[in-house]
């Protein structure tokens, strides 16, 4: 019975990992998919529906953070149904590859700004905050540490900005997608006889290389004010403001975002390193065998959306002038935060460039050439 479960999972596995390399054939229905269900719950909404996430009556956590705090279920819940169909159409039209000159110029717009809005415009930092305990959780859980269920302590607005953030993702695949299939670029790896130097192995190293300190240093320069604060060390802020935040416990959302940030540099660190290719001998099981390319390209192409994403939520409210801190409580209290778009947007090329860098031959047009340590 071992062996036939064990028989059985791998072949599930095997198939689970064919249909994720197919992803160009089926990333624009899934996008149409998504598109048509979101609009349905704002249909589901606009008739008085319960569970809109938007607005500060629904979203009271969210009043200070979200773009859409100021947002009625009146008005918001019909606009949800229409972009919902809309995007269930254009979905359609790119899975069928419809659209030439202007028209494929129009859904492409389309594509990329849908993509736009869900990963960076709607969600705000507390999908970063989210994301960056639920390591800390997991290390705690076996000490009982939190007491209550972390996953069911998380609001129903936050869970649905990583519905979104899906979404999102569903939309970046649909629109490159569609680009590589309408500009007759092979499906699996984009490439095409025409192609920039600037994709090369050799090129991808060279840029790579500076993406990737960048994305290293931001983090660190955020973690050192938070650590040093929870120390009780008033860098770059006043000694009144930091026992305030002592006094009202809201440092520790900053230190576990801080010991993620650390772990995340050395992580980046990895895009450039050959422990990022080989596994180190000394780790069980694993040692010595190759890294998968999309082990390091899934989470980091995750990371730097949620970093960029957080990021210009504080941008922008520092810019509206609501911000928690300003620039006159001292540099450390929101200039390290201003940092994140280009964290984030660092951290997205590095990861761009490891993937150029180690993808070696594509094995469906032949294009490229076998680069050792690649996937």
């Amino acid at each position: 019975m071992t062996d036939l479960f064990r028989d059985k999972m791998a072949n599930s596995a095997r198939r689970v990992s064919h249909t994720l390399l197919r992803w160009p054939a089926w990333a624009a229905y899934a996008a149409s998919a998504w598109s048509l269900i979101y609009g349905a719950l704002g249909i589901y909404w606009t008739f008085g529906g319960s569970g809109f996430p938007f607005g500060a009556a629904n979203d009271p956590e969210g009043a200070a953070l979200s773009i859409l705090a100021g947002v009625q279920v009146e008005t918001a819940a019909p606009v949800i149904a229409a972009m919902g169909l809309v995007g269930a159409v254009v979905g359609l039209a790119m899975a069928w590859t419809w659209g030439r000159g202007f028209s494929r110029t129009v859904l492409l717009g389309i594509a990329w700004s849908f993509a736009a809005v869900l990963l960076l415009v709607v969600p705000d930092a507390r999908g970063l905050l989210v994301t960056a305990l639920v390591p800390i959780v997991l290390i705690g859980a076996p000490f009982g540490w939190p007491s209550e269920n972390f996953f069911d302590a998380i609001p129903w607005p936050v869970m649905n900005q990583f519905v979104l953030t899906g979404g999102g993702f569903l939309w970046v695949a649909a629109a490159v997608a569609y680009q590589r299939r309408s500009r007759n670029a092979c499906m699996n790896c984009g490439r095409s006889d025409t192609d920039t130097g600037w994709t090369t192995p050799a090129a991808a190293a060279r840029w790579g290389r500076w993406a990737t300190a960048v994305a290293a240093i931001v983090p660190l320069v955020y973690a050192t004010t938070r650590l040093a604060w929870e120390l009780g060390i008033p860098l770059g802020i006043s000694e009144e403001i930091l026992r305030t935040g002592q006094a009202g416990g809201g440092l520790w959302s900053g230190v576990a975002l801080s010991t993620v940030a650390v772990g995340g540099a050395i992580f980046t660190l990895g895009l450039i390193q050959p422990w990022g290719e080989i596994f180190p001998r000394w780790l069980p099981l694993l040692g010595g065998k190759r890294v998968s390319i999309w082990l390091a390209v899934v989470p980091a192409s995750l990371v730097s959306v949620l970093v960029a994403m957080a990021g210009l939520m504080f941008v922008r409210k520092t810019v509206l002038g609501n911000s928690f801190f300003t620039l006159t409580d001292g540099w450390a209290a929101i200039g390290p935060v201003l940092l994140w778009p280009i964290w984030g947007v660092a951290l997205g090329a590095a990861t761009l460039a490891y993937y150029y860098r180690r993808r070696g031959r594509c094995r469906h047009c032949g294009l490229g050439r076998t680069i050792t340590g690649g996937n």
